[in-house]
C-alpha cells in the first residue's frame, strides 16, 4: 500500500515533535515535511507534492491557517493537498472559515490517536473527516433556525463588516459606545461567537448581511 504523504504545518516546534513521532507508529502514513509557517507550508507543499497538509489555524507570521488553506486548495488547479485543519479551536466561526477555505477535515487536537490516523487516510481519499464535537457543532446548526436580529442589532452588524470600531460605529448611528457594545454581546450571544471577526464570518455565511 502506498503510504500516505503528509505535510505538517504548525507553529510550535513541540508540537509538531510529538506529532512526528506519532505518526511514526501509524502504518501507511509517512511525514515529508514540517512547516512553522503558511509561507513555509505553500512552498513545501510545491516541492513536496504531500497528499494531505495537516494544518492548524493559529500560525505565527503573515499568513494564518485559514488563508494557507484557501492558497493550498485554491492556486494547484485541484493538484494540490487535501487540507486537514487539527487545533485546538472549535468555534461556529472558526469551523466555518476552515471548511469554506476548502479544508476537507477538522480535527480538535484532543483527538484520540487512532482516529487522526482514519481521518488522515479519509482526508486523503478526499472523504470528510470531522471530529465528534465539530460534526455535533455542525449539526446542531442545521437544525437550528437562523438567529433573530433586532434592527439595531443588523445595522451595528453591517457596520462591523465594514472594519469600523466601536467609537465609529457610534458616530454613524448617533448612540453611545457603551450602547454599541452592550449589542455587541448580544449579538455574539445569538451568533455563538466570541470575536467580531466571527461574528462577521457567521453573518456572511447565514446571509444575514445585505
Amino acid at each position: 500500500m502506498t503510504p500516505v504523504r503528509l505535510l505538517l504545518c504548525d507553529d510550535h516546534a513541540v508540537v509538531r515533535a510529538g506529532l512526528r513521532a506519532l505518526l511514526s507508529s501509524a502504518d501507511g502514513i509517512e511525514v515529508v515535511g514540517e512547516a512553522a509557517t503558511g509561507e513555509e507550508a505553500l512552498a513545501m507543499a510545491a516541492r513536496l507534492s504531500p497528499d494531505v497538509a495537516m494544518m492548524d489555524l493559529q500560525l505565527d507570521g503573515g499568513m494564518d491557517g485559514v488563508t494557507a488553506t484557501r492558497r493550498l486548495t485554491s492556486e494547484c488547479g485541484g493538484t494540490g493537498p487535501r487540507v486537514l485543519v487539527l487545533t485546538m479551536f472549535d468555534t461556529d466561526a472558526d469551523i466555518t472559515r476552515a471548511i469554506e477555505a476548502g479544508a476537507t477535515g477538522y480535527l480538535l487536537k484532543a483527538e484520540r490517536p487512532d482516529e487522526l490516523f482514519t481521518a488522515i487516510r479519509h482526508a486523503a481519499s478526499g472523504r470528510t473527516a470531522l471530529s465528534a464535537p465539530v460534526a455535533d457543532r455542525l449539526m446542531t446548526r442545521l437544525r437550528s433556525p437562523s438567529p433573530t436580529l433586532s434592527p439595531r442589532e443588523h445595522e451595528i452588524l453591517g457596520q462591523l463588516a465594514r472594519g469600523l470600531g466601536n467609537r465609529e460605529i457610534a458616530r454613524a448611528l448617533f448612540i453611545s459606545e457603551a450602547t454599541v457594545k452592550t449589542h455587541l454581546g448580544r449579538i455574539y450571544g445569538k451568533l455563538g461567537v466570541e470575536t467580531r471577526a466571527g461574528a462577521v464570518a457567521v453573518a456572511k455565511e447565514r446571509r444575514l448581511l445585505e
